[in-house]
């Protein structure tokens, strides 16, 4: 009897399984088709360019700072080679927090890319969540994410263009 009531409980799992409604969506795609993203990209971009020269900047003066050291090394008396070398180091210790503050975990870049990235990515969040609950699908998978590989896919489960449409835009039209 227990052995009924078990097989039972697989089978009608087993049915639960099949009633589950699947689809997906690149997010990368998506987001490479909205002028908005595109735009914020670009802004980043610039900012990511101006800090790097500035940081490069620092990194050069300070190796210019040491050529002139070594050249002058023999001419220098003790004392003023212990003030070089610690103005180096100095120098040394403002560049690399420099570079940290722009470039870091929590830098200037990660900040800006939050703040001009995130609102996006929410909408975006949200319009595949509209999109599931009016199709009435139980799982949307993100094809883009590196975490989940999907072997094969049908593009008649892809709602990329649907989310895109629901946006307000066309499909294919950012270059």
């Amino acid at each position: 009897m227990k052995r009924v009531i078990l097989i039972g409980l697989f089978v009608f799992a087993g049915f639960g399984a099949f009633a589950q409604k699947f689809a997906y969506v690149d997010t990368e795609y998506i987001l490479k088709q909205l002028p908005e993203y595109k735009s914020a990209q670009n802004q980043l971009n610039v900012l990511s360019q101006q800090w790097q020269k500035e940081v490069e900047a620092n990194f050069t003066d300070i190796d210019k700072m040491y050529k002139a050291y070594q050249a002058d090394q023999v001419l220098l008396t003790d004392d003023m080679r212990k003030r070089r070398e610690n103005d180096i180091i100095e120098k040394e210790k403002a560049a690399k927090d420099l570079q940290r503050q722009k470039f870091g975990p929590d830098g200037d870049l990660f900040q800006a890319r939050t703040k001009l990235l995130k609102p996006i990515q929410d909408k975006v969040t949200g319009v595949i969540a509209d999109l599931a609950k009016s199709k009435l699908l139980d799982f949307i998978f993100d094809k883009s994410s590196e975490s989940t590989m999907m072997i094969y896919s049908s593009s008649n489960y892809d709602l990329s263009n649907d989310v895109i449409i629901k946006l307000g835009y066309k499909p294919g039209t950012v270059k």
